[in-house]
């Protein structure tokens, strides 16, 4: 091979290997639904879309029985979802995620659950119960559920020490609210203890924040979206639920409501809950295209 035609060779395989870098690098980059992320300052992994089993309280994941939420279970940590969540308040959901997610190994998935505040109720004994009905020695978050006045934070202090202990002891490893109603979500800005925040979210303000926690009202969306770049900027993990506005959305909606959570408000994670291995399906495509 003559000096000119050996310098075009390695000229063309040079530039052959930096177009196809390029394409992989634009590969590697390009965001999905079953990316792992962190949620801010808990350090705690998840990927970008959850499952979740409190569809109306867990009635609509209780109707596919046993079996069927096993199937809707595998199906999901098949196709790449690898967090979970339940709540006390989903009763019998709980136990049955237990069971659904039996076999997987405890490691390979992030696991969240909500405790109910109640009073005259004994913290510690409650998170212990949980662990019992989740057959888990740990939860990688765990949430105070439902805080919808605006005093929960100073109400609910004897539970956020209970938390704080129980990190102590590694069997919580992360810790956060769920939130309805603007009274409450407006004490999340500014509050050193919370590291993950969940909070309603879509694109029509549906069974979103308003002055009235229980408000069937449209929420207000512009307030929500600032107090979730707030909370993200001060380092916390943003988890958005009511994504399909419970049920009510068809597709198109479904759609501007990925895209709206993530491009918009800047949320890290959302969950959604299925009672279809087609919903799970479509859920990772809606997320996907409003990544793209």
């Amino acid at each position: 091979m003559s000096n000119l035609s050996r310098r075009n060779f390695l000229k063309a395989g040079v530039a052959a290997g930096a177009l196809a870098g390029a394409g992989n690098l634009l590969h590697a980059e390009r965001a999905t639904a079953t990316d792992w992320v962190t949620l801010g300052r808990s350090n705690i992994k998840v990927t970008r879309l959850a499952l979740g089993t409190g569809s109306f309280s867990g009635e609509i994941q209780q109707q596919l029985g046993q079996e069927g939420l096993t199937r809707l279970v595998h199906h999901a940590y098949d196709r790449g979802i690898r967090f979970f969540e339940t709540a006390e308040g989903y009763g019998a959901s709980q136990k049955m995620l237990a069971v659904a997610l039996k076999g997987i190994p405890r490691e390979s998935y992030t696991l969240m659950s909500k405790v109910t505040t109640a009073d005259g109720i004994d913290p510690a004994a409650k998170l212990a119960e949980l662990h019992k009905n989740s057959d888990t020695d740990y939860f990688d978050i765990m949430l105070l559920h439902y805080q919808h006045t605006g005093t929960w934070v100073k109400d609910t202090a004897r539970w956020q020490d209970a938390i704080l202990e129980a990190e102590q002891k590694k069997t919580i490893r992360s810790r956060g609210a769920s939130v309805h109603g603007l009274p409450a979500l407006r004490l999340m800005p500014g509050n050193d203890w919370l590291q993950v925040a969940m909070i309603r979210m879509n694109h029509k303000g549906t069974i979103m924040d308003a002055e009235q926690y229980d408000s069937r009202d449209p929420g207000n969306v512009d307030e929500v979206v600032a107090h979730v770049k707030q909370v993200r900027k001060e380092g916390m993990g943003v988890i958005s639920m009511k994504l399909v506005g419970e049920g009510t959305f068809n597709h198109e909606d479904r759609q501007r409501a990925m895209r709206f959570a993530f491009k918009n408000a800047g949320v890290d994670s959302v969950t959604v809950g299925y009672k279809s291995t087609a919903e799970i399906d479509e859920a990772i495509d809606n997320l996907n295209l409003a990544l793209a």
